[in-house]
């Protein structure tokens, strides 16, 4: 059950950022029915409704959007004076609510997030994935876990990684159907499995020719938003993909795929944990941080080869 005392006043600002009764109860780890009271009851005492309901989505009336409007602030204040209070702590405790792409957290799970559990048993961590880019401050996330190329420029960033390594592949089969390409045009005849940027639009492969970047919009029937539905793709003969080699280094071991145009393929870019340098900074983020930069800068760091977010 959450508790605070302030728990009516969260309840209205969660189902406003998260325009779902049901979404804000389980980020605030309540019932779907305790929230719903929580809201009734504030409404009743006001003398006014704060949301519309209908069946399908709740959205703030006019007075909702004033009132959330005024109290953002001061309850963002009250929680991180709290959460200074927490600081003072030997071990630090809470939650830590980070967004991220699927295939940044796969990355990050088991060097760091695994570790940062064993060390502060008293921490929780909330990861929500999603291809989109979401603003993480609005959304009610302490950090968020990109590739550094998708950092808002207004966001403090802590590097997990340098560059990370890329291919372009396809199965063994396929290639007993489609001649391997051997220079950048001949992807226009082939089938190429895409990934959707975070804005919506299927991404471009980038090369380099020469000692300039080039970015080639490939042709294909299928665009996905996971590392790992590609990677699931390449490996049914759909087509060709270009993928980090974090996620195909024992298929090309294997053999099961093969590797074309390596002379022509870049690095994408390596990844970041990134947070607001405007906010309280928790304890127990400043520790995930700290966590980071050990791991990274160890001898023989464990984040030398991940995956593309």
């Amino acid at each position: 059950m959450y508790k605070s005392g302030l728990t009516e006043l969260e309840v209205v600002l969660a189902v406003a950022r998260q325009q779902s009764f049901r979404a804000a109860a389980v980020k605030l780890e309540m019932s779907t029915s305790a929230v719903s009271n929580a809201v009734a009851g504030l409404e009743s005492r006001l003398g006014a409704r704060l949301f519309h309901r209908t069946t399908r989505s709740v959205s703030l009336t006019d007075a909702g959007r004033q009132f959330v409007d005024q109290i953002k602030p001061a309850i963002k204040q009250i929680q991180d004076a709290m959460a200074a209070v927490n600081d003072q702590k030997a071990t630090p405790t809470g939650t830590l609510h980070i967004n991220s792409s699927l295939g940044a957290a796969l990355m990050a799970f088991e060097p760091i997030m695994m570790e940062f559990l064993r060390r502060y048993p008293s921490m929780t961590i909330d990861i929500v994935t999603e291809g989109r880019m979401v603003d993480i401050i609005a959304e009610g996330f302490d950090a968020g876990l990109r590739a550094s190329s998708f950092v808002p420029r207004d966001m403090i960033s802590v590097p997990l990684s340098h560059n990370i390594p890329k291919a372009v592949v396809g199965s063994r089969e396929y290639f007993t159907l489609h001649p391997k390409p051997t220079v950048i045009a001949h992807l226009a005849k082939h089938q190429c499995i895409r990934a959707r940027l975070p804005n919506g639009s299927p991404s471009p492969w980038e090369f380099v020719q020469g000692s300039k970047p080039v970015q080639v919009e490939v042709p294909g029937q299928l665009i996905l938003d996971a590392p790992l539905l590609m990677l699931q793709a390449v490996r049914n003969d759909l087509g060709l993909s270009q993928l980090a080699e974090w996620y195909i280094a024992d298929d090309l071991v294997s053999g099961r795929l093969e590797r074309v145009l390596e002379s022509y393929t870049a690095p994408y870019p390596g990844l970041c944990l990134y947070y607001s340098g405007h906010r309280h900074i928790p304890a127990g983020l400043r520790a995930l941080i700290d966590l980071i930069h050990e791991v990274r800068d160890a001898p023989q760091g464990s984040l030398s080869s991940v995956e593309h977010t």
